[in-house]
């Protein structure tokens, strides 16, 4: 990809939108602030942005699915927030991304503990609602990460960018490469994925735009963001569509497991394929020419904002509303915006001229 276009990119990410992609730097919450108690899931009570950071408190991270690298990076991050803060970091999950089940009994289980906190990333946005509404009636705080809940099912969304800016950018980045011209597929992770199913609304809309008149949407294959599911979904997709010009695929495991296929086969460097994935994921495939440009967000900066919050809501310096800042170590200050959604920043677009700068 030209180095214009990456910055072309790079700016349409800047343009913020329903889920504020910029990171705000403010002072403390105000006292104005405080009476904006009208959060998803706002606690009983105010935030009292001067109440000191407690320390001793249990926070446990739940993610989709335990040993996805993706996960295990972000739970390094919450883990490093939590300890530095003086607290204790947990984390517990199911080994599938799929087992919903599981991750309602995890919740259960992290309230019997007594846990102060609870960062989740929700596998379907209703399915932990009944156990989340518990663990907060029992005084948990609930913060959400990467993949959210129904709004009032927890206080705090730490989302990766704007969803409007992810969706639109990843259509982007495969058109560009295809000319703006020929049929496309995307490979998602599970139908019910919160995050997953809001950028493809996204991809969706931007199709529409004049500019995309020659390019098709085929098909929409979920690969369960397992590679194996993912790696057969490439095959089968390449197979129904064999005029297939282009894969977007918005998870880290589809677009790995995609990189996979396409690598060893006859359609290297025909097919494009994009998404998002780590830089370590997909170096081999960008320098052998099977992925020209992808993005993402930084994972470990994701899970230590999300360990800032946990902290922040179980010290009462925050309850969730909107208009509320709070400090997030050298990640800086960050204010709580509509819907309880704090976003993390921009993401990163990768390619041959800067994978190596990164290492994750």
């Amino acid at each position: 990809m030209r180095t214009s276009s990456i910055r072309r990119t790079c700016a349409a990410l800047a343009a913020v939108t329903s889920l504020a992609l910029a990171v705000t730097a403010c002072g403390g919450t105000t006292k104005s602030d405080v009476k904006k108690e009208s959060g998803p899931a706002a606690s009983a009570g105010q935030a009292d942005p001067d109440a000191p950071t407690k320390k001793g408190l249990t926070v446990g991270f739940l993610p989709k699915q335990v040993n996805n690298p993706y996960f295990t990076t972000a739970d390094k991050g919450g883990q490093k927030a939590v300890e530095a803060l003086g607290s204790t970091f947990k984390e517990v999950g199911p080994t599938s991304a799929t087992d919903t089940s599981g991750q309602v009994s995890y919740v259960n289980t992290l309230t019997q503990q007594r846990v102060d906190a609870i960062a989740v990333s929700a596998q379907d946005p209703g399915a932990l609602c009944t156990a989340l509404k518990q663990a907060m009636k029992n005084g948990v705080k609930v913060v959400t990460y990467d993949s959210d809940t129904t709004a009032d099912c927890r206080q705090v969304f730490v989302s990766q960018a704007g969803a409007e800016d992810l969706g639109r950018t990843q259509v982007q980045l495969l058109a560009e490469q295809i000319g703006y011209r020929g049929e496309i597929a995307i490979l998602s992770a599970a139908q019910t994925a919160t995050n997953q199913n809001l950028w493809i609304d996204y991809m969706k809309d931007e199709l529409k735009d004049p500019k995309y008149k020659d390019v098709k949407l085929v098909k929409v294959a979920y690969g369960n963001d397992d590679a194996q599911q993912s790696f057969q979904q490439t095959q089968g997709l390449l197979q129904e569509h064999p005029k297939l010009a282009g894969i977007v695929s918005p998870t880290t495991v589809g677009i790995k497991a995609a990189a996979q296929y396409l690598s060893g086969s006859k359609y290297r460097g025909k097919v494009k394929l994009s998404g998002l994935g780590t830089p370590n994921d997909l170096r081999s495939y960008v320098k052998n020419g099977t992925v020209e440009a992808f993005e993402l967000w930084d994972p470990a900066k994701l899970g230590e904002l999300a360990g800032h919050a946990s902290v922040a809501l179980a010290s009462g310096q925050i309850t969730g509303a909107e208009g509320q800042t709070f400090e997030a170590g050298d990640l800086g200050t960050y204010t709580i915006g509509k819907d309880g959604v704090v976003s993390l920043g921009k993401p990163t677009v990768f390619d041959k001229d800067n994978i190596d700068d990164f290492d994750f």
